[in-house]
C-alpha cells in the first residue's frame, strides 16, 4: 500500500482566496491585539478552511515493473571456430538459469549473426541488435546488457558510450594466446583490360609476429598462375594478367601454421571485370545493294568496335578512261590488310562479295589459314555466292560451312528458328520468335546450299538452311544465306530484331564468353548462390558444389528456357564456392568479399573494454570451472550504486510501477467533518459569551 494526502477543494481556488484572505487578516489582527477569544476564532477559521479544502487520504495499489536485461548472443561465423560454440551455449544456458531467479528482471535474448542476408553476415553487429532490443523500453527500466561473444565486434559506438545509463558486461569466448595467419588485399582494381596486367597490393599478417617469409599462391578463375614470396607484415605488390572479358576471380592463398585458428582467412579474393580493348573488324562489301549499310551502321554504333570498311566499286580490270586525278577512290590495300595485318583483325566480314581479281587467289588461302588459327569470318551471301565468281570457288572453300548449289530462291518466307536455334545463345529468345508465324517481316531471297556443316540455327524457304554457325580449326565461321536482313532494319512489315541478331552473330564469332553454347556460370547474390548452365543438350544433370569449408553438395538444375538451366543454393558460409557440371567448372564468391568477419578472428577483450568501462560494466573471459564453466555472480543493484566487482556483475533495478487502483478516504467529510466544524464554532461562541 502507498498512502498519500490530497486536497480536493469544494470551491475554486480563486473564490477561496477571496473569502478566506479577509477572514485570515481579521484573525491575524485579533491575535496581534490579543483580543479575547482570538485563539478560538483562529481555530474555527482553520476548521472552516480544512472543510473547504476537503483533504482526502489516498491509498494506491501499484504493481512494480521489471527491469529489462538484454542477453546478446554472438552467433557469427567466427564463433564457430573450435569450441567457441560450446562455450557460448554453456554460458547462455547458465546465465538464463541465474537470471530466472530474480523476479525483478525481464530477460530478452537476442541472437545475432545468423541472418541470411549478406549485409548482416558482413560484420558482427551486436550494438545494433542491442538498440533494437531496447527500442520500446524507457531508459529508467534498462537494467543492462550481457554480451557473449569472441570480442570481435564491428559496430562499437563512437565515444564508447552505450546510449543508456546501465552497465554493459561482456563474456569472451575463446582462449588466450590464440594464433592465426591471414592475408589481406589492400589495393585491387575493379576493372582491367583483357590480356593486360593489373597491379594489386596485399599483406600477410600473423598474430605471432612479423618478418617471416611465406609462399603465396596466385590463382585466376581457379587456375594457378604464380607462386609469390611475401614477408609477413610488409605490403607486397603483385601483377596479374586479366584472361577473360567479364568477371574474373583473382585468389591469393597463403599456407597457415599448424596451430592457427582457422584457414578461412588464408585466402583473399579480388573481383576484376575484364574489358576488351576495341575489337577490330574488317568489312569488305561487294557491289552496292539495298542492305549495304546495315552491317556498317550496326558496327559503327558499337563503341567497342574499330571498323575498317571497304566497298569494291571499281575492279582493276575496269578501264573507262577516267583521269586518275579525277578519281575519288583509293586503291584497295590488299597486301596490308590480308597479309601484313590480317591477324590484327578480330573479325572479317564479306558482304555480298565476289571474286573479281581484286584479291589475288593466294590471299583467300591466307584468309582460310587465318580462320584455322583462331580468326573469325562471316559471309553475308547474296546472289553472287551462287554465281560463277563465287568465293566458294576459291581456296577459301576449305573454311566455308556450305557450298552453293547454284540456285537462288526468289519467294517470300518467314525466317524461323530451328530446334537447335531455339537453344543456341545466338538466336535463343529473339523477340518475335515465340509465335507462329514469327512476329517479324518476311524475306524474299535465299541462296541454296549443299551439305551444310556446323549448326543450322535459322531456316528459310522450304526448310533450307538460312544461318549457319561453324567451328573450323581454332576459328569460327558464320554464313548468312540471304541479303534481305535490311528489310528488318527498314521496318518492312513491322521489321524484326536485326540489331540483336547481327550483334550476337558478330560477338559469337569473336568468342564472347556469354554466347558460348556450353557454358557454366555461378554468381553470389547476397547469401544465395545462383548457377546457370548454358547447353545444347536436353538435360545437363545436377551441379556439384564445394563450399569454402570443403563440404560437397549437389543442386538440381531446372530448365528456364530452351538451352538454359538454372539452380540456386541458400548458402550458410561466406567465401569461395566451386561449381562443376560435366567437364565445366566455375567459381563464385558468396557474401561480402573479404568480409571483416574473418579479417581478425582472435578472441579479444580490448574491443569491448572501453564501452564496458564507460558504462560501469566489466569484460572477462569465460573460464573453465570444476563443474563446467565459471561465470561471475549476478547482483541486482539500485540506481547510483556500483555495477561490477571482482567476481560479480551488477544489473540495475527500477522503481517504476503500474497504478492498478486507488481508494479515497475524505478526512473532513461526513459527520466527522461537521462535528469538528460545529465544535470549533461553538467553542468560539462559548468563549465570546463569557
Amino acid at each position: 500500500m502507498n498512502w498519500s494526502l490530497s486536497f480536493e477543494p469544494l470551491l475554486s481556488w480563486t473564490f477561496l482566496a477571496l473569502v478566506l484572505l479577509p477572514v485570515a487578516l481579521l484573525a491575524a489582527i485579533a491575535l496581534w491585539r490579543r483580543q479575547r477569544g482570538a485563539l478560538f476564532r483562529v481555530g474555527a477559521l482553520l476548521a472552516l478552511t480544512l472543510a473547504l479544502f476537503n483533504p482526502v487520504l489516498l491509498d494506491e495499489v501499484r504493481e512494480p515493473l521489471k527491469s529489462v536485461v538484454a542477453l546478446v548472443v554472438d552467433r557469427s561465423q567466427s564463433q564457430e571456430i573450435r569450441d567457441r560454440t560450446a562455450q557460448t551455449d554453456a554460458a547462455v544456458a547458465e546465465l538464463k538459469t541465474r537470471l530466472a531467479r530474480f523476479d525483478q528482471f525481464e530477460v530478452r535474448e537476442i541472437e545475432t549473426g545468423q541472418a541470411a542476408s549478406a549485409d548482416e553476415r558482413t560484420e558482427t553487429e551486436l550494438f545494433n541488435s542491442l538498440d533494437s532490443a531496447f527500442r520500446d523500453v524507457p531508459p529508467s527500466r534498462i537494467a543492462g546488457a550481457i554480451m557473449v561473444t569472441d570480442g570481435q565486434v564491428h559496430d562499437v559506438p563512437a565515444g564508447n558510450g552505450p546510449g543508456f545509463a546501465a552497465p554493459i558486461h561482456a563474456l569472451i569466448t575463446g582462449e588466450e594466446g590464440e594464433r592465426d595467419r591471414r592475408i589481406r588485399l589492400e589495393n585491387a582494381p575493379r576493372f582491367g583490360l583483357v590480356d593486360k596486367p593489373v597491379t594489386m597490393t596485399y599483406r600477410v599478417l600473423d598474430s605471432a609476429g612479423e618478418g617471416e617469409t611465406v609462399s603465396v599462391r596466385v590463382s585466376v578463375n581457379g587456375d594457378l598462375v604464380a607462386t609469390e614470396r611475401a614477408v609477413v607484415g610488409q605490403p607486397t605488390t603483385l601483377e596479374v594478367a586479366v584472361p577473360n572479358a567479364g568477371r574474373n576471380i583473382v585468389e591469393l592463398a597463403v599456407e597457415g601454421p599448424a596451430d592457427e585458428l582457422t584457414p578461412a582467412n588464408n585466402r583473399a579474393i579480388a573481383l576484376v571485370d575484364g574489358i576488351r580493348e576495341n575489337l577490330r573488324v574488317l568489312l569488305v562489301s561487294g557491289e552496292p545493294h539495298a542492305g549495304e549499310r546495315t552491317w556498317r551502321n550496326l558496327l559503327k554504333s558499337d563503341a567497342s568496335v574499330d571498323l575498317v570498311h571497304f566497298t569494291i566499286l571499281r575492279p582493276p580490270e575496269k578501264q573507262d578512261g577516267t583521269p586518275i586525278n579525277e578519281l575519288s577512290l583509293i586503291a584497295f590495300p590488299t597486301r596490308e590488310l590480308f597479309v601484313e595485318k590480317i591477324n590484327d583483325f578480330d573479325l572479317i566480314i564479306f558482304d555480298r562479295y565476289q571474286h573479281r581479281d581484286v584479291l589475288p587467289i593466294l590471299y583467300y588461302d591466307y584468309i582460310a589459314e587465318y580462320v584455322e588459327n583462331g580468326g573469325a569470318l562471316l559471309i553475308a551471301a547474296g546472289p553472287e555466292y551462287a554465281g560463277p565468281q563465287s568465293i566458294a570457288n576459291t581456296p577459301l572453300m576449305s573454311a566455308l560451312p556450305a557450298l552453293p548449289t547454284g540456285d537462288v530462291v526468289e519467294e517470300g518466307f518467314y525466317p524461323r528458328l530451328t530446334d537447335v536455334g531455339q537453344r543456341h545463345p545466338v538466336t535463343r529468345g529473339l523477340e518475335g520468335s515465340g509465335q507462329e508465324p514469327p512476329r517479324w517481316s518476311r524475306w524474299f531471297r535465299q541462296i541454296s546450299v549443299n551439305n551444310p556443316q556446323g549448326e543450322v540455327v535459322m531456316k528459310g524457304a522450304g526448310e533450307q538452311p538460312l544461318l549457319l554457325l561453324n567451328r573450323t580449326g581454332e576459328g569460327r565461321v558464320g554464313m548468312f544465306l540471304s541479303d534481305q536482313g535490311w528489310l528488318w532494319a527498314r521496318g518492312y512489315e513491322g521489321g524484326g530484331p536485326h540489331v540483336d541478331l547481327y550483334r550476337r552473330i558478330a560477338h559469337w564469332l569473336m568468342k564472347e564468353p556469354e554466347l558460348e553454347e556450353e557454358r557454366l556460370t555461378a554468381d553470389g547474390r547476397g547469401m544465395v548462390l545462383n548457377v546457370t548452365r548454358q547447353t545444347m543438350s536436353d538435360e545437363p544433370g545436377p551441379a556439384s558444389i564445394i563450399t569454402p569449408t570443403g563440404k560437397r553438395l549437389q543442386i538440381p538444375l531446372a530448365s528456364n528456357q530452351p538451352g538454359l538451366f538454372t539452380g540456386s543454393l541458400e548458402a550458410d558460409e561466406v567465401g569461395l564456392y566451386q561449381v562443376a557440371n560435366g567437364d565445366l567448372t566455375a567459381l563464385a564468391h558468396v557474401g561480402p568479399v573479404n568480409a571483416p568477419e574473418f579479417a581478425d578472428v582472435i578472441s579479444t577483450e580490448a574491443v569491448l573494454r572501453p564501452v564496458a568501462d564507460a558504462s560501469g560494466g566489466t569484460v572477462r573471459r569465460i573460464e573453465a570451472g570444476l563443474t563446467g564453466i565459471d561465470l561471475p555472480n549476478i547482483v541486482p543493484v539500485r540506481s547510483g550504486g556500483e555495477t561490477a566487482g571482482r567476481d560479480w556483475m551488477g544489473l540495475r533495478t527500477t522503481n517504476d510501477s503500474i497504478l492498478q487502483s486507488v481508494s479515497r478516504t475524505p478526512l473532513f467529510g461526513g459527520f466527522l467533518g461537521l462535528a469538528l466544524l460545529l465544535m470549533a464554532i461553538g467553542a468560539m461562541w462559548y468563549r465570546e459569551g463569557r
